[in-house]
């Protein structure tokens, strides 16, 4: 495993400096400051797997318990937060060029898993011997091919262990759906009507809702909303950007309406969700109270709504009125208008 402080990378696979590398290095090491006073977004994908220590993880504002053997995939664009004291866990980071040509479906790698029995040995070994390669070979551009099909291979064995992908929608709506998630990746920050993501796609918008309710159990408007609303989510909480500026880059041209639409999506204003979200998660020497069962790569956060979603239970911080402060989980678009 990698020593806390290290970091062990590969040379870049071509491109610019940053654009393609895997590297391996400690949780500790992503700490956006002392104490991780606040969510970190992450710039490129990255697996961790837990070595030491009980705590649970904040993923997208999602409570996730760890201990020993939990494995988090984290992509990026999304916002981590762990607690203080942090756990020890090694990280193994890439962009996508480290995968292009290599035929690996990361949305089939569970966000959450406790790995346990001969899944957790396979896993552990991978993870090591990647973090070997990756400190050994760093200056040989021969083992630039090792490393990338060492970490497809990791990745693959993910997909294939049992109770991570949740039951398939029928295959035009999961067709259809994947086609609108793309297109709201690409559109979201310019508008939320969903007449607009249907003449882009050359549907109707009853077709996009259609398919939105069988795979997620939301309407269309709903899986826009919640996008940007969670995109708004991750700016407040992990950068010092003014919320007048961060609604200007989602499509609000007056702060009123960002507010107004922010805390109808989530229940808190926009200063008081950030506000909410400036004291670091407390530790644990303990193991958590109840665990999902092992490989079952179901987040360890009780029930699940319509669709496959979860709902998030309470968890620190809240605002000073007592109410948890909580964005809703997007539809996995993987991770607006002008209209008022």
């Amino acid at each position: 495993m990698v020593p806390p402080g290290q970091s062990t990378s590969m040379p870049y696979l071509g491109g610019p400096a940053g654009d393609v590398a895997i590297d391996t290095l400690s949780l500790r090491d992503l700490a956006p400051g002392p104490g991780w006073h606040r969510p970190l977004l992450l710039d490129r994908d990255l697996l961790a797997l837990v070595t030491g220590g009980h705590g649970t993880v904040e993923l997208d504002f999602r409570p996730l318990r760890c201990r020993p053997g939990t494995l988090l995939r984290v992509r990026a664009g999304q916002v981590l937060r762990c607690p203080v004291p942090p756990l020890d866990a090694t990280v193994v980071r890439w962009a996508p060029a480290a995968l292009h040509g290599l035929d690996v479906d990361l949305d089939a790698v569970a966000p959450w898993r406790q790995l346990a029995g001969e899944d957790a040995d396979a896993v552990i070994s991978e993870v090591t011997q990647l973090a070997v390669d990756c400190q050994r070979h760093r200056d040989v551009p021969a083992a630039q091919g090792l490393l990338r099909h060492q970490l497809a291979v990791l990745l693959l064995r993910l997909t294939l262990l049992p109770g991570g992908a949740p039951p398939a929608a029928p295959r035009a709506e999961a067709a259809t759906f994947d086609r609108f998630r793309r297109e709201v990746e690409r559109g979201y920050p310019h508008t939320r009507r969903v007449e607009d993501y249907a003449a882009r796609l050359g549907c109707s918008v009853r077709t996009l809702t259609r398919a939105c309710l069988a795979v997620t159990g939301r309407s269309a408007k709903q899986v826009v909303d919640e996008r940007v609303a969670l995109q708004a989510s991750r700016l407040l909480a992990a950068s010092d950007e003014p919320i007048a500026r961060i609604g200007r880059s989602l499509g609000f041209t007056e702060p009123t309406n960002f507010g107004r639409f922010f805390t109808r999506e989530v229940g808190a204003s926009p200063g008081a969700f950030r506000a909410a979200r400036e004291q670091p998660l407390p530790g644990s020497g303990r193991p958590p109270a109840a665990q999902p069962s092992p490989g079952s790569g179901q987040p360890a956060d009780g029930p699940t709504a319509p669709g496959g979603r979860p709902t998030a239970p309470p968890g620190p911080p809240q605002p000073p009125n007592g109410r948890v402060v909580r964005p809703r989980p997007p539809a996995d678009v993987d991770g607006a208008s002008r209209q008022a």
